[in-house]
């Protein structure tokens, strides 16, 4: 068991040691937890994670698969619920708790300004994330494939480099407590500067395919031409 970790943050200390005993299925059902607002940090939750596969507890590449799992899964389940409950879920104690009016009506407003952006961005705002997750359900403002295109590519931004916080962290502390008091500010910028990077190259890679396309009907149109004369 893992009971001296030297980090100050009593979470991580716990959920590091409970994954660290209890696996992989531990982590998923943590994570999933999160999805449906139970006040657990699903960012400390990714980074203990990180940090038992670079203890060595676990494999890298397992842990982000689960955890791509364990927060997709809750965060469609919220969705899900959401549009079948419809405005219902207001009446519902625990969700009703979740989405009170004054954040049914932020998250509104935040939908009227960013519009199915918005699930990209709930990524990362820890506080409203559940709640905005389930509003778009409720009042079926983003299709559910759509929910998934953009959820799915801000999981697949965040949950590696939260694991992967952890991971590299797990003997360099100083460095992990560093990137972890810049919290989800630090991360949604790294996640921003990755899509802009990748958006960069796949419009490179397309660019440069249309180029050769354009390349190769200009020498076919001339070889047309040469072969009309």
């Amino acid at each position: 068991m893992l009971r001296s970790l030297p980090f100050p943050m009593s979470a991580l200390d716990f959920l590091t040691d409970f994954f660290s005993n209890q696996g992989y299925l531990a982590v998923f059902l943590v994570l999933l937890v999160c999805g449906f607002g139970v006040p657990i940090p699903e960012d400390v939750s990714l980074v203990a994670g990180g940090i038992i596969a670079g203890l060595g507890y676990a494999d890298v590449r397992i842990m982000t698969g689960v955890g791509l799992a364990g927060v997709l899964i809750g965060d469609v389940s919220m969705f899900l619920i959401g549009r079948h409950l419809g405005i219902r879920a207001l009446k519902r104690p625990w969700l009703a708790r979740l989405v009170t009016p004054k954040r049914y009506a932020l998250v509104q407003h935040k939908f009227e300004r960013y519009g199915s952006r918005l699930m990209f961005i709930a990524r990362f705002l820890p506080g409203l994330r559940a709640a905005v997750f389930l509003t778009a359900g409720m009042t079926r403002a983003v299709s559910f494939w759509r929910f998934i295109l953009f959820d799915g590519l801000a999981a697949l931004v965040s949950v590696p480099l939260w694991i992967a916080l952890g991971y590299y962290g797990a003997e360099n502390h100083d460095w992990l407590l560093a990137w972890m008091h810049r919290g989800q500010g630090g991360i949604a910028l790294a996640a921003v500067a990755l899509v802009a990077i990748v958006g960069y190259v796949y419009w490179k890679h397309g660019h440069a395919r249309r180029e050769r396309l354009r390349a190769c009907r200009a020498r076919r149109d001339q070889r047309r031409r040469v072969g009309s004369e």
